[in-house]
């Protein structure tokens, strides 16, 4: 199938009745949304652009990506490193404004985030759970970059708070004779479990609490339930592994990211203003 005969395939499945059903259920869905937009409005949270913002967006998104599916499954194989290059860096763009302030966040996020994603999309392809075409990889590879970033987020927020917070005992202690990364340690170990609290519970309420959709969508088509529950929790062990190797790396390059050659503490100092007031 030609690059032009896809576009127009994916045209007219955008005309199809059943997009208008979804559409209508987009703005049931939008409704919800916006309660929770305006209870943030009445109760003062300022959290209305954000949560607007990331409302639309993600929608956008969304469709945007559901409109290349089509066209992404005609490129070759050699194409699906380059989106999912993309997306590392999209995630990487997306976590590090939780570590805003915070030095090199940048390149460390993006460090992790590919180190810990993209090892596991490697090794996992090459153990065969993911399969070595672009139907497989982008939309697998997408879960686990999207969930690394998410969790390095989480790391670099948290982490920021601690060393901000904790900024005069962690200077005590380097003022002792401390080690850096000796008294940094109780501050990254709280990063990086914090970090993966989320993950862990979705693990301890998998298959109790919650049935996730790739294991219902999979027992739908038909699939042998039992395999559909052993893939699902590769998936699962998936997100937890380039999770916990994003966070682990994340804060811990970040420990060392704060504290100068001199070793003292680099991030947290009060402003001119604060200090002054």
């Amino acid at each position: 199938m030609s690059f032009w005969s896809t576009l127009t395939d994916v045209w007219a499945q955008a005309q199809e009745p059943v997009v208008l059903e979804g559409l209508v259920q987009v703005g049931a869905a939008s409704l919800l949304a916006l309660l929770v937009i305006g209870l943030s409005w009445g109760r003062r949270l300022e959290l209305e652009t954000e949560l607007s913002t990331a409302f639309v967006r993600g929608f956008v998104q969304i469709v945007a990506v559901g409109l290349l599916i089509g066209v992404l499954l005609t490129v070759p194989l050699g194409w699906s490193a380059l989106i999912l290059l993309g997306m590392v860096g999209g995630a990487t763009w997306i976590s590090k404004q939780r570590g805003e302030g915070l030095p090199q966040v940048t390149w460390i996020s993006l460090l992790s985030i590919g180190v810990g994603a993209g090892l596991t999309i490697v090794l996992m392809t090459a153990a065969g759970a993911i399969e070595a075409t672009v139907r497989s990889l982008v939309p697998v590879g997408s879960m686990v970059i999207a969930n690394a970033m998410k969790i390095n987020g989480l790391a670099l927020d948290r982490f920021k708070e601690e060393v901000t917070a904790n900024r005069d005992v962690i200077e005590m202690g380097l003022a002792l004779g401390g080690p850096p990364q000796r008294v940094l340690a109780p501050h990254v170990r709280d990063s990086v479990r914090s970090a993966l609290i989320p993950v862990v519970d979705s693990l301890k309420s998998l298959g109790w609490v919650w049935i996730p959709g790739i294991m219902a969508g999979m027992i739908l088509a038909g699939d042998n339930p039992i395999y559909a529950a052993l893939y699902q929790f590769v998936i699962m062990a998936m997100i937890f592994a380039a999770g916990g190797l994003t966070s682990l790396l994340s804060s811990g390059l970040m420990g060392r990211a704060v504290m100068t050659d001199a070793e003292q503490l680099a991030f947290g100092r009060p402003t001119s203003q604060s200090a002054g007031s």
